[in-house]
């Protein structure tokens, strides 16, 4: 179908259907180029709505960074909601690339990205929507190269059957290398299998097919054995040593989405070591842009876009070691514009009260702060070694300083948590919205996000069972009966939906089919709870004689092989077992600033010499040797 036959079957339609301006494209900012003259068509998916993928900060940046090569076009495609896929469905329409109204199935390449496991089935719907097989196995030489990155593919096992090539960890070196193979192996005119073999040569892409799984017969994984010898066994993560510019270009949308804003990371990578948090293991080494990279990038993007918000963006804020000098370069250059500039996961300490009332001017209004957890052992076992004390002088100085509403973040369902530290949690959240009162009386307002926690592949709780539904309801019945107080706002997330989280997160290549009869059952738009069909998954489940409790709620062993051991992260997992023992006793770790502790990424991946004239950016020892053998670095 041509691009003015969409615009055709569009137009008698689209005014129909919910927000229009999703599927037109032709946004301010938006790539235009001429198909005749590009080498590669690459169409950027992100399996969700085009409200929330427009802001996604890692398609804005492969958008950007493709397009500068005059050989490539890169476009985007969104998963439509559910009236506008009807109406495709019923007048055969595929899907297609806003830039150009192109099906899906006439692009060279389709890469999505996959930052959370619940966009699967979305992933699922999109390529049957554009027309593109849905396993890999069954793709010949004139489909489209189907690959996928994320954080959601350090586990890439339960879409493997699904995608040609998985990009492990950074992809902004990785994604150009994969294009260049796939234009010498289209020049060459040869096998698609010649293809996976070419990719699987570029180190931090991970070709599935080439690679099969052995199971025990408890169904636990035995060993993921390559096709061919010259094959790694284990596919180390993609990082870049030094952070590449941000974004240039920012498409700006023709609808309101859920953040109009410039995004700019100021830095990557955490090295505070926090037990249950994936990105922070992932991620590392830090990395730091410097100051004048970050306010060059930001004016840049100001002037393309319009925008009057400014998103800092990073796991750690206040960790970047030039946060001082930012703040004021930002107030000293925007205080006449009045922008609005956000710096999220700032630490619990006066010191974020100060940056974060200079970015705002002053100005009155929320504060977010993350404890994640209110007693003692708690706190030591996920390595979050903040007192009560430190949390109730920092609430002190946020309303003191005319905030009236603050927000906290708690986790439950944490390892080795009992009922008394849910209890902590309701109790420490009534001294803050007492201290508020005692500032601002009733006008003070405390809102309380209790999550329940997920063991994640790659983090020390990977051994870890998820609490069961019945006992995370207990839980929350406790803190909804000790909150029932004025001023204060609690929500937590459906223990099902954890449930969903982690049994995606931790399975194994069986799971792919019980994601394929999922979504053949209608299972999408898994992430949104309205949507969520519990019942359509336990069938799935079912007709493949597996169950959910087999990768959810079960302890690992400590020497049981993990679908996902074969994805090198850099931490090793003696390290990530040794912290897991360490969070039984409830032994804090220091912080990775304060003296390496030998994670493993020291020695997979050289770092960087800090030069005079430049912020270190690397925050591991520097060591003279080359990166260390894999087998020797595990």
């Amino acid at each position: 179908m041509k691009p003015y036959e969409i615009d055709k079957h569009l137009d008698r339609f689209l005014l129909k259907i919910e927000k229009p301006g999703r599927y037109v494209g032709g946004e301010f900012n938006a790539v235009q180029k001429k198909a005749e003259t590009v080498r590669t068509r690459v169409a950027l998916a992100f399996p969700d709505i085009y409200d929330l993928g427009v802001p996604n900060l890692g398609l804005a940046i492969f958008y950007d960074q493709l397009n500068r090569d005059p050989e490539i076009w890169a476009e985007r495609v969104y998963a439509p909601w559910i009236d506008m896929e009807t109406e495709m469905r019923e007048r055969g329409l595929p899907l297609y690339t806003l830039e150009s109204k192109t099906p899906l199935d006439k692009m060279d390449i389709v890469g999505f990205t996959l930052p959370y496991e619940s966009l699967c089935t979305n992933l699922l719907n999109m390529l049957d929507l554009g027309r593109i097989p849905l396993f890999s196995a069954n793709r010949n030489e004139s489909d489209p190269l189907v690959i996928a990155g994320g954080h959601a593919t350090f586990n890439p096992e339960p879409m493997a059957p699904f995608i040609d090539a998985f990009v492990i960890g950074e992809g902004e070196e990785a994604f150009a290398a994969v294009i260049r193979t796939y234009q010498d192996w289209k020049d060459a005119n040869r096998e698609r299998s010649e293809l996976l073999r070419r990719l699987s040569e570029i180190p931090g892409v991970y070709a599935p097919s080439l690679y099969k799984p052995v199971y025990h017969s408890d169904g636990t994984l035995a060993e993921m054995t390559p096709e061919f010898p010259e094959l790694p066994k284990r596919i180390r993560k993609r990082i870049v040593p030094i952070l590449p510019p941000p974004p240039e270009h920012f498409v700006v949308p023709s609808i309101d989405v859920i953040q109009n804003r410039v995004a700019v990371e100021i830095m990557r990578g955490c090295s505070r070591g926090c037990r249950f948090c994936h990105a922070g293991f992932v991620t590392r080494p830090v990395r730091e842009r410097s100051v004048e990279e970050i306010m060059t990038a930001i004016d840049r993007a100001l002037n393309e876009t319009g925008y009057e918000e400014i998103a800092l963006l990073s796991l750690s804020s206040s960790d970047y070691t030039r946060i001082q000098e930012l703040v004021d370069r930002l107030r000293e250059t925007y205080v006449e514009r009045k922008l609005n500039i956000s710096l999220p996961s700032l630490r619990i300490e006066s010191l974020s009260v100060d940056i974060f009332e200079r970015l705002r001017g002053g100005r009155a209004g929320g504060f977010t702060l993350a404890p994640e957890a209110a007693s003692d052992n708690v706190r030591a076992s996920i390595n979050k070694p903040i007192s009560q004390e430190q949390l109730l002088e920092t609430v002190e100085v946020i309303f003191s300083r005319g905030y009236q509403t603050i927000k906290l973040y708690f986790m439950i369902g944490l390892p080795g948590e009992t009922i008394e530290d849910v209890r902590m949690i309701a109790e420490t959240c009534l001294k803050v919205i007492k201290i508020g009162r005692r500032i601002h009386g009733k006008r003070s307002q405390l809102n309380v996000g209790v999550s329940t926690f997920v063991p994640k592949p790659h983090t020390p709780f990977e051994w870890c069972a998820t609490e069961n539904a019945e006992d995370i309801r207990a839980k929350q019945a406790v803190l909804r009966e000790m909150l029932r107080t004025p001023g204060v706002k609690v929500s937590w997330s459906d223990p099902n939906a954890t449930f969903f989280e982690s049994w995606m997160s931790r399975g194994d290549r069986r799971m792919a089919n019980v994601i394929y009869r999922a979504w053949r059952n209608g299972a999408k738009f898994d992430a949104w709870q309205d949507h969520f069909k519990l019942d359509v998954w336990l069938e799935a489940f079912a007709e493949n004689g597996l169950t959910p409790e087999f990768y959810a709620a079960r302890e690992r062993g400590s020497d049981e092989i993990f679908p996902w051991d074969h994805i090198d992260t850099g931490v090793t997992k003696r390290t990530l077992r040794r912290e897991y023992e360490r969070s039984r006793r409830f032994e804090l770790r220091a912080d990775c600033r304060e003296g390496c502790y030998g994670c493993g990424v020291n020695r997979a991946f050289r770092p960087i010499q800090p030069s005079a004239d430049s912020p270190r950016r690397w925050f591991c020892p520097v060591i003279e040797t080359e990166p260390a053998p894999i087998s020797e670095a595990r």
